[in-house]
């Protein structure tokens, strides 16, 4: 199972400052065939600089959930590391 990108990213208007709130469309492969499904994601970060991401996703999800968020999450935190998500 492999994330093959994050497209559609869009990021909501939240007062709170340290805290980045987005929506998205995870393209994932896995079986062989692709599928897309929706996401949204939270991006905090703490007083110490420490980032936390929490995904939500919509749907059900024929593959197990916990390798799928882990995949996800190093997708989106890839992402953000070099920039490329939506100011």
């Amino acid at each position: 199972m492999t994330v093959v990108d994050i497209t559609e990213m869009v990021r909501k208007d939240v007062p709170i400052y340290y805290r980045r709130v987005y929506d998205g469309k995870a393209i994932v492969e896995f079986a062989g065939k692709k599928h897309d499904m929706q996401i949204s994601w939270v991006i905090e970060t703490s007083p110490l600089g420490i980032k936390e991401t929490v995904i939500n996703l919509a749907g059900q999800v024929d593959y197990p959930l916990l390798p799928l968020l882990k995949e996800i999450k190093k997708k989106i935190e890839y992402l953000d590391s070099e920039g490329k998500l939506p100011l």
